[in-house]
C-alpha cells in the first residue's frame, strides 16, 4: 500500500474540501469515500429499494453495480451521477445506508484498491479505524454543529437547492447520532489520529494544520 492520509470526522465539519486541497499541496490522489457512499445510496433508491430492506436483497443489488471515483467524477454502471449525489436526499440514504453490512463490504475493497496504485488523501467516517488503520497520518476533523450548519446550507444554497438552517441543523444531529451509534464501524476518533477543529478557522488555516501534520 502507498502513503495514505486519512481524514475522518463529522458531516459539514469540511473534509471533502480540505481533502482535495491537501492532495493537490501533496502531489497525493484524493479519495472521495463519502462520495461513493452516496452513489451506492442512489442507485439502491433507483432500484426501489426501502430503508429497511433485508442484507440479502441489499447485497443482490450490488452484484450488479460497479461504483467508480475517477477526476473528480462518481460513475455507477458507467453513468455520471456527481451532481445527483449532492442532494439533501441522497445524504440522508447515503447515512441510512452505510450502517448496512453488504454496502459496507461492496465498497470496502474498491477503497483499499485505490491505495495500491497511488498516494492518496482520503476521507470520510472510518478512514481511520476501518479502511486504512495502518495510514501514514491519520486526521479527525471536527466543528461545531452552528458551524456545520452555516456551512451546510451555505453549500446547499451555492448548488439551488433548500438551505433552511434550522431544518439542516436538525439533519446534521440527526446524522450525527446515526453515524456514532451505529453498530457497524461508527464515526469516531482513533486513538492515534489528530483532531484539529476547524471552528472559526479559514480552510487555508486547517490545511495548514494538516501540512505540518503530514510533514512532522
Amino acid at each position: 500500500m502507498k502513503k495514505v492520509v486519512a481524514i475522518d470526522g463529522p458531516s459539514g465539519a469540511g473534509k471533502s474540501t480540505l481533502a482535495k486541497l491537501v492532495a493537490r499541496e501533496l502531489g497525493f490522489d484524493y479519495l472521495d469515500t463519502g462520495a461513493l457512499y452516496r452513489a451506492t445510496a442512489v442507485f439502491l433508491v433507483r432500484q426501489g429499494l426501502e430503508e429497511n430492506a433485508s442484507d440479502d436483497d441489499i447485497a443482490s443489488l450490488l452484484s450488479g453495480a460497479k461504483v467508480e471515483f475517477r477526476n473528480g467524477r462518481v460513475f455507477v454502471n458507467g453513468s455520471d451521477v456527481s451532481d445527483e449525489i449532492r442532494a439533501p436526499g441522497a445524504s440522508h440514504y447515503a447515512s441510512v445506508f452505510s450502517a448496512r453490512l453488504p454496502v459496507r463490504k461492496h465498497l470496502l475493497d474498491i477503497q483499499r484498491e485505490a491505495a495500491v496504485h497511488a498516494d492518496l488523501v482520503a476521507e470520510g467516517r472510518d478512514m481511520t479505524t476501518v479502511v486504512f488503520p495502518s495510514a501514514y497520518k491519520k486526521i479527525y476533523l471536527d466543528a461545531s454543529v452552528g458551524e456545520r450548519t452555516r456551512r451546510r446550507a451555505t453549500e446547499l444554497a451555492a448548488k439551488g437547492f433548500e438551505a433552511d438552517e434550522q431544518k439542516v441543523r436538525t439533519e446534521i444531529i440527526e446524522r450525527d447520532a446515526r453515524d456514532s451509534g451505529r453498530d457497524l464501524s461508527p464515526l469516531k476518533k482513533a486513538d492515534d489520529a489528530i483532531l484539529i477543529d476547524s471552528t472559526g478557522l479559514r480552510i487555508d488555516e486547517v490545511m495548514k494544520k494538516v501540512i505540518e501534520v503530514v510533514k512532522e
